[in-house]
């Protein structure tokens, strides 16, 4: 299929597997079957304020980026509402990146059917050569699976702080070792000189259609929304892919019970219209 994604793309992500366990639950270890349900039932909550504005968006334009571990029900319920769905591939928390079904990972993507596949990588170029290695052979594998397929490649790209041309080596090194993302998500910059050096490198070759979005970081909601309006001025960068600062609050408080699932899913239905009319705000101001 060919390479790139150009339009707009607005996801809400909750594939957080290991921190909502321990930072949102408290769960150490390996946690119960109860706590596999409630954790699930968090994630349905999540999926159902995202529902609520694709009632009076375009559908085409929202995404949900979750895991098969706990937002198996979430991604489904996306899928069948018609939204983009991305599903998360990689172990989660590790300083390596690995599939979290090693070889088999392509049939736990095919049972979703995802618009997307996504890696969450950390990636210092100026760091171990034989890590790096590793990591660009497994993902260039990703690469070449998903090469005739329609599913599109999602690549957050986690660097050491620095510069913006950090950045730019990274991706320049992943391309020559054949990965291929159809989209790049990457942390939020302070310029839109910073993100113009970045989406130049995502296109570099011939590589005109690939899209970049901006991670979220739990940063507070005043920070993202000054990534988000430096982004939006940039060719090459389509939208956001941004979780906790949209989902934490409400969700923290329909744990604690002081609101229930309904509230919880409309506040963070707000937060995420919000998100998504800044950003498509500032975009269409540019």
């Amino acid at each position: 299929m060919s390479l790139g994604y150009d339009r707009p793309l607005y996801i809400l992500a909750f594939d957080h597997r290991t921190s909502f366990a321990t930072k949102m639950f408290g769960i150490n270890g390996e946690p119960t079957d109860a706590d596999r349900e409630r954790m699930a039932e968090a994630k349905r909550i999540i999926g159902q304020g995202l529902l609520e504005v694709a009632d009076t968006a375009d559908r085409s334009e929202l995404g949900a980026l979750t895991d098969e571990e706990n937002g198996a029900a979430a991604a489904r319920e996306a899928k069948a509402n018609g939204l983009t769905l991305a599903i998360a591939a990689e172990k989660s928390s590790q300083p390596e990146f690995d599939f979290e079904y090693g070889k088999q990972f392509g049939e736990h993507i095919e049972a979703f059917d995802p618009d997307f596949v996504k890696v969450l990588v950390r990636y210092d170029p100026e760091g171990d050569a034989e890590l790096n290695r590793r990591q660009s052979a497994r993902l260039a594998e990703l690469s070449d699976w998903l090469a005739p397929r329609d599913t599109k490649y999602l690549f957050e790209l986690l660097v050491p702080a620095g510069p913006p041309e950090l950045v730019v080596r990274a991706i320049e090194e992943l391309h020559a070792a054949g990965v291929e993302p159809d989209v790049w998500k990457v942390e939020g910059m302070t310029s839109a000189d910073d993100y113009r050096l970045v989406a130049e490198a995502a296109r570099a070759d011939g590589r005109d259609q690939v899209g970049c979005v901006v991670l979220g970081a739990g940063a507070d909601e005043a920070t993202v929304a000054r990534w988000l309006e430096e982004a939006a001025q940039v060719d090459g960068f389509i939208g956001f892919a941004i979780g906790r600062t949209i989902f934490w609050e409400p969700l923290s408080q329909w744990r604690d019970g002081t609101i229930d699932a309904d509230t919880a899913a409309t506040q963070i239905a707000d937060n995420y219209r919000r998100t998504v009319e800044l950003y498509a705000g500032a975009r269409q101001a540019v």
